[in-house]
């Protein structure tokens, strides 16, 4: 990056966000391109619409990333396109609640697959490149407040997310100083489908039990993506990066200072 330029200034950088044509990820991907970087984005079906920002849009690859080779062959495609790789974003993750007690093997193996081998797949395919460039390259996983504080119905997702922080340091100390690996606890955030995850009062009750006092907007956690990949985070290695609002208030607290009615 010329030094005279914002440090925040993507212009001539590529990136790769999974996931990215609704919700966070599209979020993710408009804050890229507004900020000049070449933008591709990967999902396992087809957008109506892509991500788009300042007149420019995003290029999009079919994929599912839980496929070895299709996660491979989603990196060297974004990176033949734009002729570099800067930035991969493993943002593609989630799973609907299950009881751990009956889930089946296949609901399980399709949770870790998604949640972590996806985005050690896309890394792994990622590093071949950017360690091969003059600037080297970062990568990003998208984590969640469950791999610290998991909640019922979350145990496979819990467990993934765990996994993919561990994976996060492992891949740092190996893969520095080429390439940066960073990580980010994504608190709840408010996209379109918050009313199904956080209940018909538009998050109103999880908001309240967070010390911010409001849900995640993903502007929030995008603008955490672009701090770590930009230079002013050049020392930046291994981190996990808490944007969650300072997480829970706890619930003995809660329950002796703002007690309910008798």
């Amino acid at each position: 990056m010329d030094d005279q330029s914002h440090p925040m200034d993507f212009t001539g950088r590529a990136v790769l966000v999974t996931g990215g044509t609704r919700g966070l990820g599209a979020t993710i991907a408009r804050a890229f391109l507004a900020s000049g970087a070449d933008v591709t984005v990967c999902g396992r079906s087809t957008p109506a619409t892509l991500p788009s920002a300042c007149g420019r849009e995003a290029a999009f690859r079919v994929a599912d990333l839980r496929d070895p080779v299709a996660a491979a062959d989603a990196v060297t495609a974004a990176a033949e396109r734009f002729g570099r790789l800067d930035v991969l974003v493993n943002n593609a993750g989630g799973s609907p609640d299950a009881d751990a007690a009956t889930v089946s093997p296949r609901f399980v193996e399709k949770v870790v697959a998604l949640n972590l081998l996806a985005p050690f797949y896309a890394a792994q395919a990622a590093n071949l490149l950017m360690r091969e460039q003059p600037d080297g390259g970062c990568v990003i996983n998208i984590g969640s407040v469950s791999a610290h504080d998991p909640q019922p119905g979350t145990a496979a997702y819990s467990a993934a997310k765990a996994g993919l922080l561990g994976l996060t340091r492992a891949l740092a100390l190996e893969w520095a100083p080429r390439v940066r690996v960073n990580h980010i606890t994504a608190g709840p955030i408010r996209t379109e489908n918050a009313a199904a995850l956080y209940g018909n009062d538009g998050g109103a009750a999880v908001a309240d039990i967070v010390p911010m006092g409001r849900l995640a907007e993903p502007d929030d956690v995008a603008r955490a993506c672009l701090w770590l990949s930009c230079d002013l985070s050049s020392y930046v290695n291994g981190a996990d990066l808490a944007v969650h609002g300072g997480g829970e208030i706890p619930a003995r607290y809660r329950a002796t200072h703002h007690p309910g009615p008798p």
